[in-house]
């Protein structure tokens, strides 16, 4: 392929009104079929400036070489969100760990893993089981229509989180309002802050995170004076310089929240869609884990993550200028008929199965091995608290073209087909 215009009416995949609607499938089968790396324009949308455009890789080749190549597709040079930050806020964007390049990217990974090991997030295991009973129990007692989102899912996520960083009960909600403001600002539903010209502020910026980045301050002396088996208590006490903390505290509440937050109902949604599948696991005809994998792959938490070209290259015969964006689409490449058999098919026990929701390369989502840990214990405690899930009407959906989030899923749960053992 050469020039661009050699595709007749490309899709857009950047407008994040299309996501409301759920995964533009039509549009990215189009894309891998026609220009795999296609251009896509930026413009003015929901009082947000237009941007000088970008590329948008759909086939799931395509986006791993990016994800694995970060000589060549930075993720420092621009950070990871589509639109471009303003230029006086980048150089505190890429104090973000997600916002770094190897090999400085490599040693702040190194010190927030030390925090992120598999035996403390396993001893939350039974704390999480306790949680999802207790808040299904709650929620399916009128044996009614209930909200999944508003009365399970955003309170699993949110207290499985606050948990693990050690975060008192009593500030959770603050968790909350930030995770809102920073996923949520190109939804109507969350009206942006504007500045002195009227326009929007970016959520990222350092004035919007002030707040977040104070307490997260307050938090660590206090675990300096009293350590307890948790996160922060262990980044605390660690080298990380006051500037990376405070990102790190950011990175983890917003990422931390919002993975199982949009994961979970997504899981819930696809299997209320097809009964058959949904059968087969409370059956037990498949394992939970594999289960868990294809549900993500299908309802992928995040939608597309942004690289910036550090040289001139060429992909999937496109020539890429150096500077230029390059945005890689996971829910594209989770259904790239060249990996995935049938791939808009609900498969549970579909294996091998290489999605790219978490990522690849350097920056494979550090807590993977958490967030499947949550959706696994919870998918286990909806199938022992009721004999199924039927849609009580349609899902209300997050308007970005970053994070699939779901706002509301009404659900009527059936009952139990047998006690629980």
């Amino acid at each position: 392929m050469g020039d661009p215009s050699d595709v007749p009416d490309v899709p857009d995949v950047f407008d994040p009104r299309i996501y409301a609607a759920g995964i533009p499938h039509d549009r990215f089968r189009a894309l891998r079929d026609l220009a795999p790396v296609a251009r896509q324009e930026e413009p003015e949308i929901l009082g947000w400036p237009a941007g000088p455009g970008f590329w948008a890789v759909t086939r799931h080749a395509d986006v791993v070489r990016v994800l694995k190549d970060s000589g060549t597709y930075s993720s420092h040079l621009g950070a990871t969100q589509i639109r471009d930050p303003d230029p006086a806020d980048l150089p505190f964007i890429r104090r973000m760990m997600l916002n770094q390049d190897p090999p400085g990217h490599g040693r702040l990974r190194r010190l927030v893993s030390r925090a992120f090991t598999p035996g403390r997030i396993e001893r939350f295991a039974g704390t999480a089981r306790d949680r999802a009973r207790d808040l299904l129990a709650a929620a399916f007692a009128s044996g009614g229509e209930v909200d999944l989102v508003r009365t399970i899912t955003d309170d699993y996520a949110l207290l499985n989180l606050t948990d693990l960083l050690g975060i008192p009960a009593s500030d959770r909600g603050l968790l909350h309002t930030w995770t809102e403001r920073v996923i949520a600002y190109q939804d109507p539903d969350e009206p942006p802050v504007l500045d002195a010209e009227g326009r929007p502020v970016n959520p990222r910026s350092p004035a919007m995170l002030a707040e977040m980045f104070g307490y997260a301050q307050e938090l660590a002396a206090y675990k300096r004076a009293h350590p307890a088996d948790d996160v922060m208590s262990t980044l605390a006490a660690s080298e990380l310089a006051d500037a990376e903390l405070e990102m790190f505290f950011f990175l983890l509440t917003v990422a931390g929240n919002d993975t199982v937050r949009s994961a979970a109902p997504g899981g819930i949604l696809a299997l209320a869609e097809h009964p058959s599948e949904q059968r087969r696991l409370w059956d037990g005809e498949v394992s939970v884990d594999t289960a868990v994998d294809e549900l993500l792959r299908v309802h992928p938490p995040v939608l597309s993550f942004r690289r910036t070209a550090a040289h001139a290259t060429e992909l999937a015969g496109r020539k890429i200028r150096a500077g230029d964006k390059v945005v890689v689409f996971h829910a594209s490449a989770n259904h790239d008929e060249r990996v995935f058999a049938d791939p808009h098919r609900l498969d549970l026990g579909r294996t091998p199965n290489p999605h790219v929701s978490f990522g690849d390369g350097p920056h494979v989502c550090l807590g993977a091995h958490f967030a499947r840990l949550q959706l696994r214990v919870f998918y286990e405690e909806v199938r022992a608290a009721c004999g199924g899930l039927e849609l009580a009407g349609p899902p209300r959906r997050l308007v970005s073209n970053f994070v699939n989030g779901i706002k509301s899923l009404p659900v009527r749960p059936q009952e139990p087909s047998a006690p629980r053992s």
